[in-house]
C-alpha cells in the first residue's frame, strides 16, 4: 500500500492575504495556491526548478492594474511577481519563489488586424502560430520564426526579443513591434511607441513614474552614447535586455520599446501589443544538401550565404538519428535519402522565397548550380529540392530541440549554453573548439541552428541526478563564456538571459552600471523577476549553480525506479504538449480546459514529484504487491478526505482521455497512459476504487453475455430506471447493442471459426489467401454490421476470411490501472493469438484503438516475443493487393476523421487508407483535425462527459457540419463513431464500408 503522502506546503501567510485582497479589489480572474498548479510551474523548459507561491491567471489589463497596485500595499513588501507566457525558457525567465501571472490562459485574444496598414493589435498571451492563422485569410503573417511556435506567446516573445530561422531577413521581435501597452510598477498603464524629440520632452516634464523613466532613460543613453556604441555587440542576434543601444531608433526618435523588449518581466508587466506583420511570401523552397561531415556542413554554409538564400539552417547527424526514429521522419526521408556510405552525417537546409514561380526557379538556379559543380572539399553527398514540402521539413527541423530530449540513457542534452553568438564567418571555428571542449570531457551532444546568422544549438549530454554532472553546469559555462568571449559573441543569441544573467557584467563590463539604473528606475524593489536581466540595490544577480535543479530533486528517487517511470523522468518541458491548434490531436485534456496540470507536461511533472515523495517515504513502487485484502481501511482512508499529494495527481490523471497522442507527438515521447495504469494501480492500494471501474474493466467479458438477449438488454438501456441505474454507476451516453444477429450473418456469408487445427489443415493455396480477424468487444457487440461488411468485402477480393475466437482484449483493463488483471488477460489473448498466426495465416484487426494495444501495451506487459502480431486491416489490405487495381466505374474523393491513437502511434497507417483507396482509384483526404473527445470509455463516464463534448466541439464538429451531408466523410474508430452519432444524430461509415458502396 502506497503511503500517505504530504501535500505540497502551504504559501506564506503574506502570499494568502495578497491574494484575498487582490480577490477583494475586483480581480476578475483566477488565482490558485493549490499544490499541483503551483507544482506544474515550477520548472519551464531549462534545467531549473523553483516552486512558486500561487499562481494568478489574470482576465485583462484592469486585472494587470490590480495586481501591480497592489504592490504598492505596505503590508505586502515581500511579494514578487513573475510574468509567464508559454512557459518555453530555456534558462528560467519565468521561474521564481513569488506569485507567478500567467497571461496565457485568459488573456490570448487578437484585437485588431489591420490588413491594409500591415498591423495588428493582441493580448500578450496570444500564441504565434494562433496568429499566424488569423493572418492567413489576409495573405499576412508575424515573421520571427520560433521551433515553439504552437505554443510560445507574443509576450514570451517580446519578453525575450525572440528571434529565429530567417532572422537575417525578418530581424528579431523588436523589429516588428510599434506599441506596447504596459503596466508598470505603481500601476500606470503606459502606452509605449517612438517618440519625436517634442513628443519627449512633454513626457520628460511628467512628474509621474513614466516622466521618471523617461527622464532617466533619455539621459542615460545621451551621456554614454559613444560607450554604447563602442561596446555593445552588434550581432544580428545580441539579445542583451535592456537595449541602450538601440533607444534612438533610426529616424532619431526615443523608442521604450528596445528597453522593454527583452527586458523578461523584471520592468513591468506587458498587457497588450501592436505589432507590424509582412505579406506572406508566394512562393518558397528549401534546398537539402547532405554532407560527409558536419564541420563541413558549417564551413561550406559560408559560402552558400554568398548565394542569396533567405536562411541557411544545419542540423547535425545526432539530431538527424533521432528525427529517422520520429513520426516526423516518414513526411521527410525522401528528402534526405541513404547512399552507400550511410546516412547522412549533416545537413543544411537554404531557404529561397520569392513572390512568384519564374522567381522562385531564377534564385534557385545559382545555387543549384553551384552544387551540380560540386565545389571540390565541400564534402557534400549530394542535394534535394523542396518545392512543396517546406513546411513538412521546418516541422522536423522546429522540433530538434524536443528530439535532442529523446536521446536514449540517462544523460540527455541538456540546455544551458546552447544559444551562444558570433560573427558567422567565425562559427566553424567557434565550434570546431566547443566540440573540443566537450570532447575532452568525453561528453556526447547534438548540434543545430542557425549558421546564416552565427547561432548554433549546443546541448551537451548530462545525467542531471548525478551531481558531478550537475557541477559540469558552472565549468563548463565558464568556459563557453571565455570562448565566445574570444570570437567576439555573446552568451545569450536567441533564449534570453535567465539565471544566466549572472554573466552580463562580464560582457557588458564599465556599461553594466547602465543596465541596474534602468532596472532601479522601473523596479526600484526588485518586485518583478528579481536576479534577472540586471539587479539594482541591494539586491544580487542569480548565480546558475545556486538555483535549485530538476535532476537535484530527481537524484532522490531510487535509479530502477527512474528506469520504470523514465518518460516522466524524461519530460524536459518542451511544451510541444501546449500545441494550441485545436485541429493537432496532443492534447486534447489541456486544449479543453486550458489548464497546465491537465497536459502531458503537467501530469509528468506530478509524477515526478509523486515519486519524490514516495522515495523520501521509503516505499517502492516497483516492489511486487500482494493481491488486495478487503476494502475496510481502503474504505476509512477514502472517506476520511485527508490532503493526500496522490490526490492531485490523481485529479490530473482523471482527465487523461488515454488517447496516446502524447505517446506519437512528444518529442521525447512521454507516455502519459502508461504512467496512468501505473499510478491508478498503486493509487488504489490506499483509496477505494469507483464501483464503476469494475464494470467497466469486465465490459469485454459483460458484452457476450448481454448480447445473448440483445432486445432486452437494450430495452433496459433505454428505460428510465436502466437510465437511473446507470447514473448511480457514474456512466452516461450509454451505446445500444446492435440488432443484427452476428451468428447468422456469419452463416450466410460462410465464415467460420479459426482453430489451430483447422488452419493447419488448410493446402498451402487456401492457407496463402486466408486470414484470421480478430475480433474486439466493441466493434463486435455494438457495430457487428461493420464486421460482416468487412468480411463480406474481404471475400470479394478473393481471401478466405476466419474469426478469432472471442476473448477479451484488456485495454479497458489497462486504462483503468487494473495492470494484475490486465496481464492475466493479455497473456491468455496473447497465447491464442500466437496459436493462430503460428499456422502461417495472419491476424487482422478493425478498431485501430484496440489492434494497437497488441503491438505497445501487450508489448510492456508481456515482452516483444510473447505479442502477437495483429495488423491494421488497411496496412495488410495494402501489402496483399500490391500490384493489384480494381477497376471503379467512377472515382470519388472521401475524407476522413483520423483515430487519434492511430494517426498518432501509426502514421504510416494513414497514408495506408491513402494507397489503398488509390488502389480503387479513388482519393482520400486525411483531414487535420483533434481528438473526438470520446477515447474509448473516457465519453461515457458522467462526470467527463461535458468535457468530452467540448473536445469533440473543438474540431471534429466544425468539420462534421461542412462534410456529413456528402456522404464521403469516414473514420475508422469506433469510439470516434459512436460520438458523432451521439452528439450529431449522424452515422459515420468505416473506411471499408465506403469502398464496399463505392466499388
Amino acid at each position: 500500500m502506497i503511503p500517505h503522502l504530504r501535500p505540497v506546503p502551504a504559501p506564506s501567510s503574506g502570499t494568502v492575504a495578497f491574494l484575498s485582497e487582490l480577490q477583494l479589489r475586483g480581480f476578475e480572474g483566477r488565482v490558485s495556491d493549490r499544490g499541483a498548479d503551483r507544482q506544474v510551474l515550477s520548472t519551464d523548459n531549462s534545467i531549473y526548478q523553483i516552486r512558486p507561491e500561487a499562481v494568478v491567471f489574470p482576465r485583462s489589463r484592469d486585472d494587470l492594474v490590480r495586481i501591480a497596485r497592489l504592490l504598492g500595499d505596505p503590508r505586502f513588501p515581500d511579494i514578487r511577481l513573475y510574468p509567464r507566457g508559454g512557459g518555453t525558457g530555456t534558462n528560467g525567465q519565468s521561474l521564481g519563489d513569488g506569485i507567478v501571472v500567467d497571461l496565457s490562459r485568459y488573456m490570448n485574444r487578437i484585437l485588431e488586424i489591420d490588413a491594409e496598414r500591415r498591423l495588428v493589435r493582441v493580448e500578450a498571451g496570444v500564441v504565434k502560430d494562433q496568429l499566424n492563422a488569423a493572418l492567413a485569410p489576409h495573405g499576412l503573417f508575424f515573421a520571427p520564426e520560433l521551433s515553439t511556435s504552437s505554443r510560445a506567446t507574443i509576450g514570451g516573445m517580446i519578453s525575450t526579443d525572440a528571434c529565429g530561422q530567417g532572422s537575417c531577413i525578418y530581424g528579431k521581435t523588436r523589429d516588428h513591434v510599434r506599441e506596447l501597452t504596459t503596466v508598470l510598477g505603481d500601476g500606470t498603464v503606459w502606452s509605449s511607441h517612438p517618440l519625436d524629440d517634442d513628443a519627449l520632452r512633454k513626457v520628460r516634464s511628467r512628474t509621474d513614474l513614466v516622466g521618471e523613466i523617461h527622464r532617466t532613460l533619455d539621459d542615460l543613453q545621451r551621456e554614454n552614447a559613444a560607450a554604447i556604441a563602442r561596446q555593445f555587440p552588434v550581432l544580428n542576434r545580441s539579445l542583451t535586455g535592456y537595449d541602450i543601444a538601440h533607444l534612438r531608433d533610426r529616424d532619431g526618435r526615443f523608442d521604450l520599446n528596445a528597453v522593454l523588449c527583452g527586458s523578461e518581466g523584471t520592468l513591468g508587466l506587458i498587457a497588450e501589443a501592436t505589432l507590424s506583420v509582412l505579406p506572406v511570401p508566394g512562393h518558397s523552397a528549401i534546398v537539402n544538401i547532405r554532407y560527409d561531415d558536419f564541420d563541413k556542413a558549417l564551413r561550406d554554409a559560408g559560402h552558400l550565404i554568398s548565394l542569396g538564400a533567405a536562411s541557411i539552417e544545419t542540423i547535425d547527424s545526432h539530431v538527424l538519428e533521432l528525427a529517422r526514429h520520429d513520426i516526423i521522419w516518414s513526411d521527410v526521408r525522401a528528402y534526405f535519402p541513404d547512399d552507400s556510405a550511410g546516412p547522412a552525417k549533416g545537413i543544411n537546409l537554404v531557404e529561397v522565397l520569392a513572390e512568384s514561380a519564374e522567381e522562385l526557379e531564377a534564385r534557385i538556379a545559382p545555387i543549384v548550380g553551384e552544387l551540380d559543380g560540386a565545389r571540390a572539399g565541400a564534402g557534400r553527398r549530394g542535394f534535394t529540392v523542396a518545392r512543396g514540402d517546406a513546411g513538412r521539413i521546418w516541422a522536423m527541423r522546429k522540433k530538434a530541440v524536443g528530439l535532442l530530449g529523446a536521446l536514449p540513457g540517462k544523460a540527455r542534452p541538456t540546455p544551458f549554453v546552447e544559444d551562444t553568438a558570433v560573427p558567422p564567418e567565425r562559427l566553424a571555428d567557434y565550434i570546431a573548439e566547443f566540440r573540443a571542449l566537450l570532447d575532452r570531457r568525453g561528453l556526447s551532444y547534438g548540434m543545430f541552428g542557425h549558421v546564416d546568422a552565427g547561432v548554433l544549438h549546443v546541448r551537451p549530454a548530462l545525467d542531471m541526478t548525478d551531481p558531478t554532472h550537475r557541477k559540469m553546469i558552472r565549468t563548463i559555462t565558464e568556459e563557453v563564456v571565455d570562448l565566445t568571449v574570444k570570437y567576439g559573441g555573446v552568451l545569450w543569441g536567441e533564449h534570453g538571459k535567465g539565471v544566466r544573467s549572472e554573466f552580463s557584467p562580464r560582457f557588458f563590463g564599465s556599461l553594466y552600471p547602465l543596465l541596474q539604473r534602468v532596472k532601479q528606475v522601473f523596479d526600484p524593489h526588485a518586485r518583478f523577476n528579481p536576479g534577472k536581466i540586471a539587479a539594482a540595490g541591494e539586491a544580487a544577480l542569480i548565480r546558475i549553480d545556486e538555483v535549485p535543479m530538476r535532476g537535484g530533486a530527481d537524484s532522490v528517487i531510487p535509479l530502477h525506479v527512474r528506469a520504470r517511470f523514465e518518460s516522466a523522468l524524461h519530460c524536459n518541458g518542451n511544451g510541444a504538449c501546449y500545441d494550441y491548434n485545436f485541429d493537432e490531436a496532443m492534447c486534447p485534456s489541456w486544449k479543453s480546459r486550458r489548464e497546465r496540470r491537465h497536459s502531458p507536461k503537467g501530469r509528468a511533472q506530478l509524477m515526478r514529484e509523486w515519486l519524490r515523495l514516495l522515495a523520501e517515504e521509503g516505499f517502492d513502487p516497483t516492489a511486487p504487491r500482494p493481491r488486495l485484502k478487503g476494502s475496510l481501511g481502503r474504505i476509512v482512508r477514502s472517506l476520511r478526505h485527508r490532503p493526500d499529494f496522490s490526490h492531485e495527481v490523481k485529479e490530473a490523471m482523471d482527465g487523461c482521455l488515454a488517447c496516446k497522442s502524447c505517446v506519437g507527438q512528444c518529442p521525447v515521447k512521454v507516455d502519459i497512459p502508461a504512467l496512468r495504469s501505473r499510478f491508478l494501480h498503486l493509487y488504489h492500494t490506499r483509496y477505494l476504487r469507483h464501483p464503476r471501474d469494475h464494470l467497466v474493466a469486465g465490459i469485454e467479458a459483460l458484452l457476450p453475455l448481454a448480447a445473448r438477449m440483445p432486445r432486452l438488454a437494450n430495452a433496459f438501456l433505454r428505460s428510465p430506471l436502466g437510465s437511473v441505474a446507470m447514473r448511480a454507476v457514474g456512466l452516461t451516453a450509454t451505446p445500444l447493442l446492435s440488432p443484427q444477429d452476428f451468428g447468422a450473418g456469419c452463416a450466410r456469408l460462410g465464415v467460420e471459426t479459426a482453430s489451430v487445427a483447422a488452419l493447419d489443415a488448410l493446402d498451402a493455396g487456401e492457407k496463402a489467401r486466408s486470414v484470421v480477424l480478430v475480433q474486439d468487444a466493441f466493434t463486435r457487440h455494438y457495430d457487428a454490421q461493420l464486421v460482416l461488411d468487412v468480411l463480406a468485402f474481404l471475400q470479394g477480393l478473393g481471401f478466405r476470411p476466419w474469426l478469432a475466437p472471442l476473448l477479451p482484449n484488456g485495454k479497458p483493463c489497462h486504462v483503468h490501472g487494473f495492470l494484475d488483471r490486465f496481464e492475466r488477460v493479455a497473456a491468455k489473448s496473447a497465447a491464442q493469438l500466437r496459436g493462430l498466426a503460428g499456422t502461417g495465416v495472419d491476424l487482422i484487426g478493425i478498431d485501430p484503438s484496440m489492434t494497437l494495444t497488441y503491438r505497445s501495451e501487450y508489448v510492456a506487459a508481456l515482452g516483444a516475443g510473447n505479442a502477437p502480431k495483429v495488423h491494421l486491416v488497411q496496412e495488410w489490405l495494402l501489402r496483399r493487393m500490391a500490384g493489384r487495381t480494381a477497376a471503379v466505374p467512377e472515382p470519388q474523393d472521401f475524407l476522413l476523421l483520423p483515430h487519434c491513437t492511430e494517426r498518432t502511434t501509426a502514421p504510416d497507417a494513414m497514408r495506408d487508407w491513402q494507397k489503398l483507396f488509390a488502389l480503387f482509384g479513388h482519393k482520400l483526404t486525411i483531414l487535420p483535425s483533434g481528438c473526438c473527445g470520446m477515447a474509448g470509455t473516457y465519453g461515457h463516464l458522467a462526470e467527463q462527459r461535458a468535457n468530452s463534448e467540448e473536445i469533440y466541439a473543438l474540431s471534429w464538429a466544425r468539420h462534421v457540419k461542412l462534410h456529413h451531408g456528402s456522404g464521403r466523410l469516414l473514420t475508422d474508430g469506433y469510439s470516434c463513431r459512436s460520438q458523432a452519432k451521439l452528439i450529431d444524430g449522424i452515422r459515420l461509415a468505416h473506411p471499408l464500408q465506403a469502398l464496399v458502396r463505392a466499388v
